[in-house]
């Protein structure tokens, strides 16, 4: 009687329905939630490469990278989690209200008092479950953040014997990150024990309510089969729906957490207008600059200098006088507050951030590489260039040699071999000369050296002095150091204090002014290097 009902039946059960889960999760687990995933976290890296040095100093790298890992796979989880669970409960109690009504009308008015319950408790829960879980999430970032703080000091901690210090630094993060995934906890709790309670109402309720109408002949007994395997099927049910929805919004606290830093606006933008900076001869002008970090002091106050093509300019000052500062605002890696800058006429606050700085070529006292191959480290600064050509700058920064010696843990030898984090597997002279030979390779217009040769000992020093003479030809220099003997040859040394130039002129015309520049000098040529007030 019912052979094409339930031959339809066999064959959306064998055919139609696997055929329609295996385009469900084959869409969902291999091309939706992996694609999803990998374009937020590959937006999310790029949009953060793109805020400014000032931006990056201000919080824990830990940190930081933590917030791209974690939010992705929570946005994703967040968004098709719930909505397979919607869409299923919604379809089941819907089809469940239909079954109980067609059995009796009355055996509607428990599920929709249950429903209303139900929808009470969920506003209750996630109400509480997003604020904890952004809470619980800001404090496991911050755990990592202090966590990958310790490991990435750790010959510091290790030189001051501060192991336990850091236990502790890392042991209160660890702590507060325990309390606040607690406090969620006892969200999830008091749902869990609500929700066992208003179902055990459904149950109660629906089915006794059908054995009433069937003692009272107003239903059969097939009604109350139907009735309780109804509500029973919801009563499981509910407890993954409510799970799915507070796993949402958990999922949406941690989102909420990570874009508090992932979606800041970049605060250091190229114009819409910008321009590259076009080739010149490398004149350098400060006009009337001032720069104080958003304080009321400290920085540089109206400095008006000028550097003019091929000029070699030595910068001196005690510690924190302002000598960094400007070459980080020549490098814009901060917007001034007042004044202008000017290289070959053309205001760098006008001109593109990445055309500015390749114009620039510039050694840092503090030599960090990339945890990647020596080849790599020096073509950074110019990727295009040569086997041939990348060598030649290794060798005139007298680095080609103990690279060929260089091995790694992997095997990787020679110009293969890593370096380390921060280039921590060299000395602190084979990161210098490494850095050397990648700017030298630059071959930019405009040369910085901050201490370029601080980290050298004496004969290595005075090798490289050499090849920094040959690199400084033709090109406007600015040099900051503590020993005075190395820019002692400029054509012009500019003494700032407190933010200000307070001298300027030749080294034998500073010497005969017998100012600051002469008091560090002869503190230095007496034998003692007064470091707090020569070096910045």
């Amino acid at each position: 009687q019912h052979g094409p009902e339930m031959i339809a039946v066999g064959a959306f059960l064998l055919l139609l329905r696997p055929a329609i889960q295996l385009i469900d999760v084959g869409l969902l687990n291999n091309a939706i939630l992996p694609n999803f995933g990998t374009l937020i976290r590959w937006r999310a890296h790029n949009h953060v490469l793109r805020q400014s040095v000032g931006w990056f100093e201000n919080d824990f790298a830990g940190r930081i990278a933590n917030r791209i890992m974690q939010t992705p796979p929570a946005a994703g989880e967040a968004v098709f989690q719930v909505f397979d669970a919607l869409t299923f409960a919604v379809a089941y109690v819907v089809g469940a209200a239909i079954i109980l009504s067609d059995a009796s009308p009355a055996l509607v008015t428990p599920l929709l008092a249950w429903l209303l319950l139900y929808a009470g408790l969920v506003w209750w829960t996630v109400k509480r479950v997003g604020p904890a879980s952004k809470a619980a999430s800001d404090a496991r970032s911050a755990v990592t953040g202090r966590v990958v703080d310790s490991y990435t000091n750790i010959h510091a901690v290790k030189m001051f014997a501060h192991t336990s210090t850091e236990r502790d630094y890392a042991h209160e993060a660890i702590e507060r990150s325990r309390e606040t995934f607690q406090t969620e906890m006892r969200i999830y709790t008091r749902m869990d024990v609500g929700l066992t309670v208003i179902n055990g109402f459904l149950i109660v309720a629906v089915v006794g309510w059908a054995i009433w109408l069937w003692s009272a002949g107003a239903a059969t007994i097939g009604v109350v089969a139907v009735a309780s395997s109804l509500v029973l099927r919801l009563n499981a049910m509910t407890g993954w729906i409510m799970w799915a929805l507070t796993s949402f919004f958990r999922n949406l606290g941690i989102v909420a957490e990570g874009m508090e830093t992932i979606a800041q606006p970049i605060d250091l933008v190229d114009r819409p207008d910008a321009r590259p900076l076009a080739s010149g001869p490398g004149r350098i002008c400060f006009q009337s600059v001032s720069h104080h970090y958003g304080r009321e002091r400290g920085g540089i106050d109206r400095i008006d200098l000028t550097v003019e093509p091929g000029e070699k300019i030595g910068l001196v000052g005690r510690s924190g006088a302002g000598k960094s500062t400007l070459v980080k605002l020549l490098l814009r890696f901060y917007d001034i507050e007042s004044g202008r800058i000017l290289i070959d006429n053309q205001d760098i606050s006008n001109v593109t951030q990445d055309s500015l700085r390749e114009r620039i070529g510039m050694v840092q006292q503090d030599s960090a590489l990339l945890h990647r191959s020596v080849r790599d480290n020096i073509l950074y600064g110019r990727p295009d260039a040569s086997e041939a050509r990348m060598i030649e700058a290794a060798k005139q920064a007298e680095a080609h040699d103990f690279i060929l010696q260089l091995s790694d843990p992997l095997g990787r030898k020679g110009y293969d071999a890593h370096v380390g984090e921060r280039g921590v597997k060299l000395s602190g002279g084979q990161r210098q000369r490494i850095s050397l030979a990648r700017v030298i390779l630059k071959d930019a217009p405009i040369l910085v050296l901050d201490e370029a040769t601080s980290a050298l000992d004496s004969e290595v020093e005075a090798s490289i002095q050499k090849t920094l003479y040959g690199m400084m030809e033709g090109k406007s220099v600015i040099a900051i150091a503590h020993r005075l003997s190395t820019i002692a040859h400029m054509d012009k040394i500019i003494v700032i204090d407190n933010g200000r130039i307070i001298e300027a002129g030749s080294h034998d015309t500073l010497l005969s002014e017998n100012g600051l520049y002469a008091r560090f000098w002869n503190r230095q040529s007496g034998g003692f290097i007064n470091t707090a007030e020569a070096a910045e």
